[in-house]
């Protein structure tokens, strides 16, 4: 057995194990504390809110479980078992010119991918959020929604894909530094249009209603220096009973969006302290900030693919006989999982450092008070455990815990 296949699945079976180990551990310890809400939301959140945001957290562990199963399934498949190979071939009876060839090649196993795991998306979707009467998406929408992103993905991405294979198989030894500012220059395209284009086809927006608190907001906006179209109220109640708040696009397009949900839920002061804090991401330079490290990972990434489509064993160690580029795109996009997994906590500890400061800007602008409220009913209403495994937390979580969020937010208050 080659050296890189030992690799490979050495970084496979580790990760896999490792993601196993860590979702028991945190079913296990929010069973454990499922009965006792802890101290600082005694009085804002019930014995019986406490215990639903526990069972929801263990449900969707048991669904993530499965999706570790079976995406490690389809990922030796697709690589060891020869899967790229047989798509090769099945799409060579096409007699298609390249980039196109490999084009097909690349979207086919994509969908593949999609479609071995539309039976839990479902599940998850029409029984663990309708079990816990969160999820208001219909059948049909369901369906409709599929077909949407599916003529999505084909007119973005198979243009992308057909340059980037041209760009490999023409373009030099340098291809990969082409390709790379392609990819950048699509990305950065891809979210000016993203606010006016792309979400009003999934979603209706419409500008905000309330007067007060449109003044309200646009004071807020003026204090933060932040300069935005509008603000917008997208329904998220089509779908879902979770609430959020969020400012998308830049330049023209930038603009502030409410969930109709976050806004039946919390008051104005509340909810300008959520804004707050959303601009706080932007007026602390988060946003470009991981924009930027996004262009280093993805330069790094392409250098490394740039070296490993020249290296022959690159293929044969994962399952591929004859070299092309789209099998080197495939195989890198496949395998690079299971070793970058590894970085995952680092991720989310740098992402945690931004909701820090990010509170702290909006303690600065708002209320830390009003906004800890907040907090509390949306941990409330969107049953987030607030008792998670330490361990799972710090390699997972995107945002502090609840009691540290809050402790945090309680402290920033006292200064003002």
């Amino acid at each position: 057995m080659h050296w890189l296949t030992q690799l490979f699945l050495l970084a496979f079976v580790s990760s896999a194990l490792a993601q196993w180990w860590l979702s028991v551990r945190q079913t296990r310890y929010v069973n454990a504390h499922r009965d006792r809400v802890p101290g600082p939301f005694a009085e804002s959140i019930s014995a019986g809110d406490h215990r639903k945001a526990a069972d929801y957290t263990q449900a969707r562990e048991r669904v993530g479980r499965i999706h570790l199963i079976v995406d490690g399934a389809v990922l030796l498949f697709f690589t060891l078992g020869g899967g790229i190979t047989l798509a090769d071939a099945l799409w060579q009876r096409a007699h298609l010119g390249e980039p196109w060839h490999g084009t097909a090649v690349i979207l086919s196993i994509i969908f593949a991918q999609s479609l071995l795991g539309l039976p839990l998306s479902l599940y998850q979707t029409f029984r663990i959020e309708a079990r816990f009467g969160f999820n208001r998406t219909t059948p049909k929408l369901f369906v409709v929604d599929l077909l949407k992103q599916l003529v999505l993905g084909l007119a973005l991405g198979a243009p992308l894909l057909a340059l980037v294979l041209f760009l490999m198989s023409s373009a030099g030894e340098q291809w990969w530094v082409y390709a790379w500012a392609a990819l950048n220059a699509f990305m950065i395209v891809i979210q000016w249009a993203y606010p006016a284009f792309i979400a009003p086809w999934f979603n209706k927006f419409t500008p905000l209603a309330d007067s007060t608190l449109q003044e309200r907001i646009a004071a807020l906006l003026q204090r933060c220096g932040f300069k935005a179209q509008g603000v917008f109220v997208v329904n998220g109640s089509l779908r879902s009973s979770h609430g959020n708040a969020y400012f998308t696009g830049f330049g023209k397009t930038k603009r502030v969006v409410f969930f109709d949900t976050l806004l039946e839920r919390l008051n104005a002061a509340e909810i300008e302290g959520v804004l707050a804090h959303e601009l706080g991401h932007y007026r602390r330079h988060h946003i470009r900030s991981r924009l930027i490290v996004s262009m280093i990972m993805s330069f790094l990434g392409f250098a490394l693919l740039g070296f490993l489509s020249t290296w022959p064993e690159f293929y044969r160690a994962l399952g591929v006989a004859t070299p092309a580029p789209h099998a080197a795109l495939l195989l890198f996009m496949l395998a690079l999982g299971p070793f970058t997994f590894w970085l995952t906590p680092i991720g989310a500890w740098w992402s945690r450092r931004h909701e820090f400061e990010a509170d702290e800007f909006a303690a600065e602008h708002a209320n830390a008070a009003e906004l800890s409220t907040a907090l509390t009913k949306l941990y409330r209403d969107n049953a987030t455990t607030l008792t998670p495994d330490e361990l799972h937390s710090a390699f997972y979580d995107s945002h502090p815990t609840a009691l540290v969020r809050i402790a945090h937010l309680q402290r920033l208050g006292a200064r003002t």
